[in-house]
């Protein structure tokens, strides 16, 4: 990197919704910033876990056997092979980390594209 990333100056250039934009790249993982409105569909991820910080606004991750409930500045990790399904309540903004490549859908078919922001 050759400046600093400004997460809120990042999320302000686009509005698509479950579109993550990558800000920056470590160890072969991409640190993605996406906004989320409403549900998302229900998937799992194989090889990886799924990180979730939740930098504004209130977001549901739906397991099937329970719901957990992230406000702003907390963080929770669904373990690979988990279904799970996460559900905006109103415009929420989130940090991601994944391994450069992983699907967001959890299939490369339906995966929105990466994008550098």
């Amino acid at each position: 990197m050759k400046a600093p990333a400004n997460l809120a100056e990042k999320l302000a250039t686009f509005t698509d919704r479950f579109s993550p934009r990558t800000v920056a790249t470590y160890n072969d993982n991409d640190i993605m910033v996406a906004k989320l409105e409403g549900p998302f569909h229900w998937h799992k991820h194989e090889d990886t876990d799924d990180f979730f910080l939740v930098l504004s606004g209130t977001l549901d991750i739906e397991l099937r056997d329970r719901t957990v409930t992230l406000n702003p500045g907390e963080i929770f990790v669904v373990p690979k092979g988990v279904e799970h399904r996460p559900v905006a309540h109103g415009e929420v903004h989130i940090l991601l980390i994944e391994p450069t490549g992983t699907p967001n859908s959890g299939d490369k078919a339906t995966a929105a594209p990466r994008i550098l922001v």
